[in-house]
């Protein structure tokens, strides 16, 4: 069964920084596109960043040039590097894959706060 894993997050300080994993498994990781959504309370959740399988990155305008999307397909793994947090990157950050169905990580919080 498709499984999706999110670790990382975490309490800091604005202008701090954090690396998200998402451990996949279930599916060939390598063939798919791999996303990182977020959602904050009283908000809709947003794509953040996707990472395609020969390594096609998109982000958010909201977190460009701050956050870095990558992927290791030989640990079935895409992390999410960021950097330069501010207080608006508070939220719940939740990895993604649309297979025969769209599957999703339990959820790593992430709080940005002094």
């Amino acid at each position: 069964q498709v499984q999706l894993v999110e670790s990382g997050g975490g309490l800091v300080q604005p202008g701090g920084s954090l690396r998200l994993s998402c451990a996949a498994s279930g599916f060939t990781f390598r063939n798919y596109i791999m996303r990182w959504y977020r959602q904050a309370p009283g908000k809709e959740r947003e794509l953040v960043a996707g990472i395609t399988s020969g390594g096609t990155i998109n982000y958010a305008d909201s977190v460009k040039g701050r956050f870095i999307i990558s992927r290791d397909n030989t640990k079935n793994t895409v992390y999410l590097q960021m950097n330069s947090l501010k207080p608006e990157d508070t939220a719940v950050y939740y990895c993604n894959v649309r297979w025969l169905l769209e599957y999703w990580g339990q959820g790593t919080q992430v709080t940005v706060s002094s």
